[in-house]
C-alpha cells in the first residue's frame, strides 16, 4: 500500500493538463477583456468624432433654436449699437433633456444626403459616423461669448456646445461573461465658437 502511495505521488501525468484548466478561464477572460476594451474605445471614438462634426458645422449653420438672437439678448435693454453685450452669462438649449431642436437637427443628424450610411454624400452626419445618434440623443447649448457688440449682423457671438445624452456602449462578451450589457456614454462634451450662424451650402 505505501509502494502505491508513492508512486501515485510521483506521477505526473496529466498534470499538464490540469494546469491548462487551471489557466483556460483566466486566458479567456484577460483575452474578452482586451477585446471589449478594444470595442468600447472604438465607440467612443465615433462618439466624440461625431460631436466633433456636428460642432463644427452648427457654428457655421442656422442655429437649431428659433429666435435665438432675441434670447440671447434679453437683458441688452437700452443698449445703442456698437455698445458691448453685458457680461452676465445668457444661454439657450435644446435637444435631449430640454426643449426640441427645430428642423434644421435633422441635417446634423443625417447630412447632407439626408441617409445615414457610412458612405455619406455631401456634408457627412453624426449618424453617418455613429449610427446609434438620433435627434433624441443629441443636446446643444448656445452660450453667449461676451464678444461683438450689439447690433452685430448675425447677432452676438456664441460659443456652441454640443453633447452626447442617452447613448450607451454595448458590449459584445462582457454581458455573457460578467452581466454588464451596457456602459453609459459620458456627454463627451464639443465647444466651437460661433463664425456666422449661417447655412449657405449646396449639396
Amino acid at each position: 500500500m505505501v509502494t502505491l502511495w508513492r508512486k501515485f505521488r510521483r506521477d505526473s501525468d496529466g498534470l499538464s493538463l490540469t494546469e491548462a484548466l487551471i489557466t483556460f478561464p483566466i486566458m479567456l477572460l484577460v483575452i474578452s477583456a482586451f477585446v471589449e476594451f478594444s470595442f468600447v474605445l472604438f465607440q467612443w471614438t465615433q462618439t466624440a468624432k461625431a460631436l466633433q462634426v456636428a460642432a463644427r458645422q452648427l457654428a457655421v449653420s442656422d442655429p437649431l433654436i428659433d429666435n435665438l438672437t432675441t434670447l440671447l439678448e434679453a437683458d441688452a435693454a437700452g443698449l445703442d449699437a456698437g455698445d458691448p453685450y453685458p457680461s452676465t452669462i445668457v444661454s439657450a438649449s435644446c435637444g435631449a433633456g430640454t426643449t426640441a431642436c427645430n428642423s434644421n437637427i435633422n441635417r446634423l443628424i443625417t447630412g447632407g444626403d439626408g441617409v445615414c450610411r457610412p458612405d455619406f454624400l455631401g456634408a457627412p452626419g453624426m449618424c453617418d459616423i455613429n449610427p446609434n445618434f438620433s435627434a433624441d440623443n443629441v443636446r446643444v447649448t448656445y452660450t453667449r461669448a461676451g464678444l461683438g457688440y450689439f447690433g452685430r449682423p448675425g447677432g452676438p457671438v456664441v460659443t456652441i456646445t454640443v453633447e452626447a445624452r442617452g447613448l450607451s456602449f454595448d458590449m459584445l462578451l462582457a454581458g455573457a461573461l460578467l452581466s454588464l450589457d451596457s456602459i453609459p456614454v459620458p456627454a463627451t462634451p464639443v465647444t466651437v465658437t460661433s463664425e456666422d450662424l449661417d447655412t449657405d451650402y449646396s449639396d
